[in-house]
């Protein structure tokens, strides 16, 4: 992976401004870079939050970073990523109905005039509507970029008459999520599926296995956070009759599967599309209540101005499940 960080003379002062923001911007695919670019400013119903932490997804990051993301409303070159960050409010509108000082979580901003927020959330400075900046608990500290993910797991696992998952595939971040939410409902902890050795510790209430070693073929549920469409045969043939495939991952690529054994087992595959305002006001209540633990997910840490190694390990790196920028030394 080649990352370049541009040379921009603005992006080395150290003089701090409320108009504008040091960002990571992708200038075009496998071109990323930090650029000091100017903020819209914020109206009476809006915010302005001071990141302290902002997560790299290696899902849909990676994928708009290799341009291999799938058309997408507002998908475009240059754009600043990111939807998991963790601030604190420097300035409220009248109408905001935040107030200063609030730590907040912010999935994204759109705030950068012609340079596109996709999702927009990697800057250390913000602007958003006061309704999208949700006020967290102090204590919650970087962990709380992981809400978005977590809403995500929720989402997939609260759709209608969902069952829980029995079997989850891949131990990474939203595996781990969508497993610890399972536990959460005081059912069968379920089985998590994972290839690599080096990802199948953490385990909190579940079983992860190497799939080679799983000879189960009963599953009523089975969720799959790997973001691999290639396991879809797989998958269903692992499935008891009328069994269900949710595909809570991303795909960058149509996928298939034989129809003989689908048939047989008359599975059924869901779509566990993008999470919503009620997933994150529900995630928020098990975090806070303790019913739910974010702890023990992050993995690595980079200063903002070290983007450029944070993306490549985050990218490349087996070890790591979730990078963090630190945003708190930039100005």
């Amino acid at each position: 992976m080649t990352v370049t960080l541009p040379v921009d003379p603005l992006a080395d002062s150290t003089a701090h401004s409320a108009r504008d923001a040091l960002a990571v911007v992708l200038e075009r695919p496998r071109e990323l870079g930090l650029r000091r670019l100017p903020l819209t400013p914020p109206g009476e119903a809006d915010v302005a939050v001071d990141l302290d932490w902002s997560g790299i997804s290696s899902g849909t990051e990676r994928l708009l970073w290799s341009g291999e993301m799938p058309p997408f409303p507002g998908l475009g070159y240059p754009l600043v990523p990111g939807y998991e960050s963790v601030g604190r409010i420097s300035d409220a509108g009248p109408l905001s109905g935040r107030r200063v000082g609030e730590r907040v979580f912010v999935p994204g901003a759109a705030c950068f005039g012609e340079v596109r927020g996709l999702f927009g959330g990697a800057a250390s400075r913000l602007v958003v509507p006061g309704r999208r900046a949700l006020p967290i608990d102090e204590e919650l500290g970087e962990d709380g970029v992981l809400l978005a993910l977590a809403a995500t797991a929720h989402h997939a696992v609260a759709h209608g008459a969902a069952q829980p998952p029995e079997l989850v595939v891949g131990h990474g971040v939203l595996g781990r999520l969508l497993a610890r939410l399972a536990v959460c409902t005081g059912g069968e902890p379920p089985v998590v599926w994972e290839r690599h050795p080096e990802r199948r510790a953490g385990a909190m209430g579940y079983t992860v296995v190497d799939p080679a070693d799983d000879p189960r073929r009963d599953y009523s549920s089975i969720y799959d956070a790997s973001g691999d469409g290639t396991l879809l045969d797989e998958l269903i043939g692992r499935l008891a009759p009328g069994g269900e495939v949710v595909l809570a991952g991303f795909y960058s690529r149509p996928l298939s599967f034989a129809f003989p054994p689908a048939f047989m087992r008359e599975a059924r595959i869901r779509v566990a599309a993008e999470w919503q305002e009620p997933d994150l006001a529900a995630v928020k209540e098990q975090v806070d209540s303790g019913r739910l633990s974010l702890a023990g997910l992050i993995s690595h840490r980079e200063p903002a101005r070290e983007a450029a190694l944070a993306y490549r390990t985050a990218f490349d790196d087996p070890a790591c499940l979730k990078m963090v920028l630190d945003w708190r030394h930039c100005t």
